[in-house]
Parts: structure tokens; C-alpha cells; sequence
């Protein structure tokens, strides 16, 4: 019969590993996680309001601000006013942004969702009840949170 040290032990290699890929992407292509689905969902979209990429990322418009900004200041996107509405600002991906895009790592939680979406529908159930029932043992049921597998601030 399993006990509390073999979630604990789960627990850690779980938040370890979230920790070892956001140092590897951070090395790799010098991004963190928001900021590479930021990247991502503006290479799928071409041009994107910041609201649009909030709700496409599942991030506050606050934080995709923050992280829009620090992409504008490393040249990886630029924001453009729309010719018809110069109060309608658009995010765009630049040509280093691309190249920043092909060299960027896999995130984590890319993984996942695959071996997740091979598992029968019981089994999906399952582990969403016990992982939310854990989060919620743990007083973080409450806690906001994005679907980003990244240690740290999420505002960047």
C-alpha cells in the first residue's frame, strides 16, 4: 500500500522536472514558458491583439503585457497600430522571433498532453480528481493558476 512519502517523492520529481525543463529552455533559447506560448500562439495566429493572446494562452492581460513587453525589447516581436483604428495595437512575430521559435525546446507540458489524450476516459477522469483533490490537501485548490508547467512568477 503506497503512503503520503510516495506522493511527496511524486510530488517533488514532478516539481523537479518542471524546474529542469524551464532551465532548459531558458538556456536553450532564452525564453521562459509564458513567453514561448506567447511566440507560439503568434506564429499559428500571424498578428494577435494582446487580449486575443491572453485568452488564447490562458494568461491576464496584465501579465501578457509584461511579457510583450520584454519580447518588444529583445526584437523577438513588435507591436504595430492598426492602419484603420490607431487606437487597436496588434502583436506581431519578427524574423528573430522565428528563428528564436526553431530552436526553442519542446515545453513540458507538450508531453504530457500527449501520453494524456492516449489514456482512456476513466483513466483521465481519475487523475484529474486525484490531482485536484491533492491540490486542494495541499490549501492550493484556491490558487489561480495558468495551464503552464513553469516554476516561478508567471508575469515573467
Amino acid at each position: 500500500m503506497a503512503n503520503h512519502q510516495d506522493i511527496l517523492i511524486a510530488l517533488r520529481q514532478i516539481t523537479r522536472a518542471i524546474d529542469l525543463q524551464s532551465k532548459r529552455l531558458l538556456k536553450t533559447a532564452g525564453l521562459t514558458a509564458p513567453q514561448l506560448l506567447v511566440l507560439q500562439s503568434l506564429r499559428t495566429d500571424g498578428r494577435a491583439k494582446p487580449s486575443d493572446i491572453a485568452r488564447s494562452v490562458h494568461l491576464s492581460q496584465a501579465t501578457i503585457t509584461s511579457i510583450v513587453d520584454r519580447l518588444v525589447k529583445a526584437g523577438l516581436v513588435e507591436r504595430q497600430r492598426s492602419e484603420g483604428d490607431r487606437r487597436v495595437v496588434a502583436v506581431v512575430l519578427t524574423d528573430a522571433g522565428h528563428r528564436r521559435l526553431d530552436i526553442a525546446p519542446t515545453l513540458l507540458q507538450e508531453g504530457f498532453i500527449q501520453s494524456f489524450e492516449r489514456l482512456a476516459t476513466w483513466e483521465k477522469s481519475l487523475l484529474v480528481s486525484a490531482v485536484q483533490r491533492l491540490a486542494a490537501m495541499m490549501d492550493a485548490g484556491e490558487i489561480e493558476a495558468a495551464p503552464i508547467l513553469e516554476i516561478g512568477d508567471l508575469s515573467d
